[in-house]
């Protein structure tokens, strides 16, 4: 059976992180060999299986004082000396320094790379060592996945050609999860408190749809990311006099249950990847408003008008009249609500596995 060679930075908690620890752990099941090749042990992980051989490939305590440079050179040292020694059918890698690193740390190992591209590009790759990486590196990946087709126009044609979409898996706990006999009246929102998720845009849009709503609250679940976010957030609450229909609730690990049963979820962000957030909410069959941001996920998966609605960035006044509107219109919001639940066919653990499957060997076939 293949031998293939994940690696990424850690396993803390994230969307990369989460696709990753649950592929690993899906394939050692069906007698893949894993290897997981990462740099930094995190605070608070996603769990592997125990049959996943976890590698450390980051610096060493003796590495820690050493000049940048030198810093730099052994993080690729350490991630080429463990392909030459495993000699993985495959290294499948995750996010932009991972990516780069295996591109390459694999050079002249005969083992072919698959880099995964999770964020906008446009917004991540946009310095000048990425306008010179992409069009060098890239060219020599064997393949490469994305979540969505504006991310792939952002790198080279060859390798759009030889590229596949591929979604990210929900979790199980989100699937089938029934609709409830009446919702709750409130707009939800789920995911960390960061700059780009735009979540200011939202408390000033719901305070319009609260004059018009006063029976509806607004409850954002999501932890800290100590960018400042959380207290701009609460700022604006207070200032509003909101605290009672404005709610920061928190990380959650029960988000199926939290949400499932209410109005409304809104969608704010300025610019995502494939947002795993979206897809659980649509998949326990909310009605959704959602950005068109780049670079494609909510377009990717809503089709406006039919199983969500998608706005404008940054419109504060779409989003207030979006909201505004499935809550007025129940029988027009839990149409699109049963319809978004269909995107589960798509993404469950079972179909996202199989595609990858499918693509590794694909690739492997071209090598």
């Amino acid at each position: 059976m293949r031998k293939i060679l994940f690696h990424l930075n850690c396993f803390e908690q994230g969307g990369a992180e989460r696709v990753v620890s649950n592929l690993a752990n899906q394939l050692v099941k069906e007698d893949y060999e894993i290897i997981a090749a990462t740099q930094w042990q995190g605070e608070i992980e996603f769990s592997l299986d125990e049959r996943v051989r976890r590698i450390h490939v980051g610096l060493r305590e003796e590495d820690e004082k050493k000049p940048r440079l030198s810093r730099i050179f052994l993080r690729f040292r350490y991630l080429r000396e463990l392909i030459k020694r495993e000699r993985p059918d495959v290294v499948i890698s995750f996010t932009r320094r991972p990516n780069y690193r295996a591109l390459i740390s694999s050079i002249g190992t005969g083992v072919p790379v698959i880099p995964a591209v999770r964020q906008d590009p446009k917004s991540y790759y946009n310095s000048i060592v990425d306008r010179i990486l992409i069009p060098t590196l890239y060219r020599r990946a064997a393949g490469c996945v994305f979540q969505t087709r504006e991310q792939g126009e952002c790198f080279p044609a060859s390798l759009q050609k030889r590229s596949r979409i591929i979604l990210n898996p929900v979790n199980d706990k989100y699937l089938n999860v029934p609709k409830p006999a009446e919702r709750e009246k409130a707009v939800v929102q789920s995911g960390r408190l960061v700059d780009f998720k735009n979540q200011a845009m939202l408390l000033r849009a719901f305070r319009k749809v609260h004059e018009k709503h006063p029976d509806y609250i607004l409850k954002i679940y999501g932890g800290d990311s100590f960018d400042g976010t959380k207290e701009k957030l609460e700022s604006i609450i207070k200032e509003y006099g909101a605290e009672g229909y404005m709610m920061l609730m928190g990380g959650s690990d029960r988000l199926e249950k939290e949400l499932s049963g209410a109005a409304v979820y809104a969608f704010s962000s300025d610019y995502e990847g494939m947002p795993n957030a979206l897809l659980e909410a649509m998949t326990l069959g909310l009605p959704v408003v959602a950005t068109d941001c780049p670079c494609g996920g909510p377009r990717t998966v809503i089709e406006d008008g039919e199983n969500g609605l998608l706005i404008p960035v940054g419109d504060e006044q779409a989003m207030t009249e979006g909201i505004n509107r499935l809550i007025e219109d129940r029988k027009f919001a839990e149409y699109l609500g049963d319809n978004a639940r269909k995107i589960s066919k798509r993404i469950n653990g079972t179909a996202v596995l199989e595609q990858w499957k499918e693509y590794i060997e694909e690739v492997l076939e071209r090598v």
